[in-house]
């Protein structure tokens, strides 16, 4: 069952799409900023690069647009309507373009971290049915039409239809459509393309000249189909433009669209708990096994594991069952992460064709669902299938993530231990030069627990073989590896500086273990500062309301109260 939900807030609105009460596709869009992906731009070319066989263009954004000399030059289309590399060799950049030459661009992918724009001058306006493509003079067929007497219907409906080198798609929508439905939708983007030529004649360079429709329209013409039953929206404005959208093009879907206004339907259907899934690492399988998917720039690695799933029969059924529950899941993946450019998945190893070739027919099984383009291309030497899917727009990381400012996207931080090294080094090499009584260190409370040690032992030893004292606090929000070290005065007061604590506080903490110097008593960590609680031992592993007695450099003393 196929459900849309469409949620509209102040400023954005968010349109999911759901399969038997399972999160598949989601979108988001802000109110006041539409998506760049198919926009046409009147641009100028700023610089042309022969060694990399590119040029940049400038269209008025941010930064300049790459434009690749295969999508500066004509473009050939085979039968499905999928692009070809032209016969031969590709031409000089330099002989295509020229610095200052205006030209008329599409945007084909949007900025993504530092990289601007990927443009083509090849432009494709998409229709319910239809896709034009000025210049080709060719038509092509959806691959998902499959029946050859449908392909032939689809195909003798359209050849009268193409006219002044302007050829189109059939998109996968059109199947059973009749010949009226599928003319209409041509005329009308024949018509669009004519009004954008006139539109570019007048604007200046480096202008706008038509962006795609909206999320609301482009869920219409995209995602709507005879596989969705119902049209789910919280807002009474959604409805009625909605309702307006569909009696046009689709008026049998009117009576599935559906107002619950003032209600949080992604709540209804848990979306938010599902997108926060979506952005883990690792994803658990029903069968017990998982999945770790790592993400960089342009390549995904999917990793398959057995986890706790141990099969019934043989090892040889177990390992195939879990790769083809995978395989399923790794498909929704995608489509939910919106995961685009070379994939890797590394199946638990199958030792039999057989074996592999059932995996790979449920993975195909299962990318039939999604809308963008996916090419599977079989498996390596090393077992490894390889596959890639089409990178458009930014994935779902991109746009609910940004960088750790921690570690700097490397999604690892330095360990407490190497850091205290750093702190031992750095300060041998000052304290003999520090004015003042003692050191004060801020660093990470990881690392701050770590030189302090249980019960302070770790740093009353290394005091032994200092000149001065040390004082070791813990700073919340530090980054891991970030280290201060500063001259202190016994006149502050040593314990109320680095102590996070202060006497007669009531805190809630988690006992951590028995402290080494009297096993009846627990300890506690506040900002790595250690917390004695007096016969506390018994309770480790739980949390406990604790209240301070009285505090010293590296630790303090409490007792556990009722609250």
């Amino acid at each position: 069952m196929k459900e849309i939900l469409i949620q509209q807030d102040e400023d954005s609105i968010g349109v999911a799409l759901v399969e038997n009460q399972q999160l598949s596709e989601i979108y988001f869009e802000q109110r006041e900023r539409r998506q760049l992906l198919g926009r046409i731009y009147k641009g100028k070319v700023e610089n042309v690069l022969p060694g990399m066989q590119a040029a940049f263009v400038n269209i008025g954004l941010s930064k300049n647009c790459f434009l690749y000399v295969e999508d500066a030059v004509p473009k050939h289309i085979n039968e499905y309507g999928e692009g070809m590399k032209n016969g031969g060799e590709l031409p000089n950049i330099s002989t295509v373009l020229k610095k200052g030459q205006d030209i008329l661009v599409q945007i084909v992918k949007e900025p993504v971290g530092t990289k601007g724009a990927r443009v083509t001058t090849h432009i494709t306006l998409p229709g319910r049915y239809a896709v034009l493509m000025p210049g080709v003079g060719h038509i092509g067929i959806s691959r998902r039409i499959q029946t050859e007497e449908e392909r032939q219907r689809l195909r003798d409906i359209s050849l009268p239809l193409v006219q002044d080198n302007i050829g189109f798609i059939v998109r996968t929508a059109a199947e059973g459509i009749s010949e009226a439905e599928l003319a209409g939708d041509i005329r009308f983007l024949t018509a669009l393309w004519q009004e954008i030529q006139q539109r570019a004649k007048k604007v200046k360079p480096v202008s706008l000249v038509h962006h795609d429709l909206g999320l609301l329209e482009r869920t219409v013409r995209d995602i709507c189909s005879e596989e969705v039953e119902i049209i789910w929206t919280d807002s009474k404005e959604v409805k009625e433009k909605i309702t307006d959208l569909i009696a046009c093009q689709l008026p049998e879907y009117s009576g599935k669209i559906c107002l619950r206004e003032n209600q949080d339907i992604f709540a209804l259907y848990d979306i938010d708990a599902q997108l926060q899934k979506a952005l883990q690492r690792k994803v658990w399988l029903k069968c017990g096994g998982y999945l770790i998917i790592d993400q960089t720039e342009a390549l995904t690695v999917v990793d398959v594991n057995t986890g706790k799933f141990v099969g019934k029969n043989n090892l040889e059924e177990t390992v195939v069952l879990a790769n083809i529950e995978a395989a399923k899941e790794i498909a929704r993946q995608l489509r939910l992460r919106n995961i685009g450019g070379i994939i890797i998945i590394d199946f638990i190893d199958m030792d039999t064709y057989s074996d592999k070739e059932q995996v790979v027919e449920a993975l195909e099984q299962e990318l039939k669902k999604d809308r963008t383009r996916t090419s599977i291309l079989g498996f390596t030497q090393l077992g490894l299938l390889e596959m890639t899917r089409k990178k458009a727009s930014m994935g779902l990381t991109g746009l609910m993530e940004r960088e750790c400012p921690f570690c700097e996207g490397k999604g690892k931080v330095v360990h407490e231990n190497i850091v205290s090294q750093r702190v031992h080094k750095e300060v041998s090499q000052i304290i003999g030069e520090t004015e003042g009584d003692g050191i004060l260190i801020e660093v990470n409370p990881a690392v701050a627990s770590y030189l302090i040690g249980p019960s302070g032992q770790n740093l009353a030893e290394w005091q032994k073989h200092l000149d001065k004292k040390v004082l070791v606090k813990g700073a919340v929000g530090q980054k891991m590896d970030d280290i201060l070290i500063r001259a202190y005065h016994d006149d502050e007061n040593p314990e109320q500086v680095i102590a996070p604590v202060r006497v007669g506080e009531k805190l809630h903490v988690k006992i951590l273990e028995p402290n080494e110097d009297n096993p009846n008593d627990g300890v506690a960590r506040i900002y790595g500062f250690v917390v004695v609680v007096t016969d506390g031992a018994k309770y480790v592993g739980q949390k406990k309301w604790i209240e301070i007695d009285n505090g010293f450099k590296t630790h303090c003393f409490a007792h556990i109260i009722e609250k």
